[in-house]
């Protein structure tokens, strides 16, 4: 691949758990778990657009890191 050539990204929501919040123009910021270019699922955060064409930037965790974010909101004093 030369250096200015972009890879194809794919990617398969596998489950969704939920949608976080909504913007004006109706996207859903959602956890979902998501296989990035068929490989281990990951927990995923970020936006979509309605149709889901359509993704916004975000981040992605392994089991083990969204325990850990788990228990880092349980203990948010909120």
């Amino acid at each position: 691949m030369e250096r200015n050539e972009k890879r194809e990204i794919t990617c398969e929501i596998k489950e969704e758990f939920g949608v976080i919040a909504e913007d004006r123009r109706g996207w859903h910021k959602e956890l979902n778990l998501v296989s990035w270019n068929h490989l281990n699922p990951k927990y995923d955060i970020r936006e979509w657009s309605p149709d889901k064409s359509r993704m916004g930037k975000g981040v992605t965790f392994t089991k083990d890191e969204i325990v850990v974010l788990r228990n880092l909101l349980n203990d948010l004093a909120i």
